[in-house]
């Protein structure tokens, strides 16, 4: 593997890190956060149109720029460094890439172009809290479970006799769902029996959908509980045989090595402040970053940060290394935002200051997708060292 990145790449970091340096500062975050949608449209349309960021990882023929899982992380480490709250991850990270493996030609000629183009934001709704296990990330999503299992409850599919689907039951915790204008809708169909999981297209505009912005610990990722009653929707791909759980785990992968690289870019982000902050605070007559206690801190944050960040650069070669990428990149930003807030004294505490954000995203990325213990044992039963039929190694 060839670790060094190519000056394409390092231009695509350049770029979007100066854009958002200049319009993502920390109170540019707490001021797009409250507004309806949860994010600056207008600079998720700059970001659009001068970057092709929703569509970066997009083939082209789709009206995609045709990069890598590669360049995604880059960009997902310079968004997690600003915080910025966007529809990246549902649109890009989540959706798109859905559509991209499950969906027929005219689906994704439909869709993808406007996505590709900022002109459509779109997000992946699984009820109750089974986002990661959907995915892939803590767990087996073979046996459907995450989807409501075929029983009461989660969201369910039904065949009408002229052959369309109706969708009924309801959604937590969907990212941006109260804004994206495409859902794709995770259901149990087939009855108890026989249940399976698909996914639907839904419009925004389906008439029995309703949408509740929900209050989340991490304003900088917009939730919604989604309510679907009697919805009309239509079915991802061909027929219903398409491999959703084998799309999801695909996409799982993916998203953990840039959400590992995002957590990483917010880490680093605490960490430069932090160390920045030290170097001016005086006390007893010396700046505190002098002193030895501080120091050794500090340093062993730098290299729980700098191991993090090369985790997620593997992850962006190796998506099968995402799970454990993006454990590390946890912890490392769990670490550093709360060192942030711990050597930032009393004002680290303050509703004013940026260093809760930081801390806040880390709770809540653990929250959602996590938490770290389930995605390290679930990569270790994935690499066979809980297999009970391995012989026992004694000492």
């Amino acid at each position: 593997m060839d670790a060094a990145f190519t000056a394409e790449q390092d231009e695509i970091r350049r770029t979007l890190h100066e854009l958002l340096a200049k319009h993502c500062g920390p109170q540019d975050v707490k001021s797009a956060v409250r507004t309806p949608v949860g994010h600056d449209g207008a600079l998720w349309g700059r970001l659009a149109a001068e970057l092709g960021l929703p569509g970066l990882a997009l083939p082209e023929e789709y009206g995609g720029v045709g990069c890598t899982t590669a360049e995604l992380v880059l960009a997902c480490e310079e968004t997690g460094r600003a915080l910025l709250p966007s529809p990246l991850l549902a649109t890009a990270v989540l959706a798109a890439p859905l559509i991209a493996a499950l969906g027929t030609e005219a689906q994704k000629r439909a869709l993808l172009p406007l996505i590709a183009r900022g002109e459509r934001t779109a997000t992946l709704a699984v009820p109750g809290t089974g986002l990661a296990l959907a995915l892939g990330l803590t767990g087996a999503n073979a046996d459907g479970d995450w989807a409501g299992g075929g029983r009461a409850g989660g969201v369910q599919g039904r065949r009408m006799p002229d052959g369309t689907w109706r969708l009924y039951g309801e959604a937590d915790q969907v990212l941006d769902g109260h804004s994206a204008r495409l859902l794709l809708v995770a259901a149990h169909t087939g009855g108890f029996a026989r249940s399976r999981a698909l996914l639907f297209v839904v419009s925004a505009e389906a008439a029995g959908l309703r949408r509740t912005r929900r209050t989340t610990l991490d304003e900088t990722r917009t939730q919604a509980r989604v309510q679907l009653r009697d919805v009309e929707a239509e079915l991802l791909g061909r027929d219903e045989s398409v491999d959703v759980h084998g799309a999801l785990g695909a996409t799982g992968r993916t998203a953990a090595a840039c959400l590992a690289a995002e957590a990483v870019g917010a880490a680093g982000e605490a960490l430069e402040r932090t160390v920045a902050y030290v170097k001016e605070r005086e006390q007893f007559g010396r700046a505190i970053g002098s002193f030895q206690a501080v120091k050794h801190r500090l340093a062993d944050l730098y290299v729980q940060v700098q191991a993090a960040r090369s985790a997620a650069y593997y992850a962006a070669w190796d998506p099968g290394a995402g799970a454990l990428a993006l454990a590390q990149g946890l912890d490392a930003l769990r670490a550093a935002a709360s060192e942030a807030v711990q050597l930032h004294g009393g004002i680290g505490f303050t509703w004013e200051h940026e260093a809760h954000l930081y801390f806040k995203r880390a709770a809540s990325d653990e929250l959602l997708f996590g938490p770290v213990h389930r995605l390290r044992g679930h990569a270790a039963e994935l690499a066979g060292l809980f297999d009970p039929a391995a012989p026992e190694v004694r000492a």
